[in-house]
């Protein structure tokens, strides 16, 4: 395992198709524009350390107010889902008791109604 040749047989590989995609005159272009951006970027920063830390610390606040709604809204989730939790038993109390109350108030009305048949109290039009 120690003479295994993969990884500097794949970094061959990477600097060659590196280097024949540089046979293009657009590529080379390309990357000498953006290597002496980089370089340019690099000096400036190099120079003036104190405006990548005020970048740094604005990225970074950015981030800690993203986290800090982030977490906001997951508390409220979380407190809505508890509520929900909460309220589903209530719920299905109030739904077998109405229930309940219909089962109930139906019978009764059979009972009514056969009782009246039985007696004879139809009142006729």
């Amino acid at each position: 395992m120690g003479n295994s040749k993969f990884g500097k047989f794949i970094l061959i590989g990477a600097l060659t198709g590196a280097a024949v995609s540089l046979f293009d005159k657009s590529t080379r272009r390309q990357v000498m524009n953006t290597s002496n951006h980089m370089a340019n970027q690099v000096k400036f920063y190099a120079s003036n350390p104190d405006v990548l830390k005020e970048k740094f610390q604005q990225t970074k606040e950015k981030y800690m107010s993203l986290y800090d709604q982030f977490s906001g809204d997951a508390a409220y989730i979380k407190t809505q889902v508890d509520e929900l939790k909460t309220l589903t038993p209530q719920v299905k109390e109030l739904v077998v008791g109405t229930k309940e109350a219909f089962v109930d108030s139906k019978e009764e009305y059979k009972e009514l109604i056969t009782e009246t048949k039985e007696t004879g109290d139809v009142k006729k039009s």
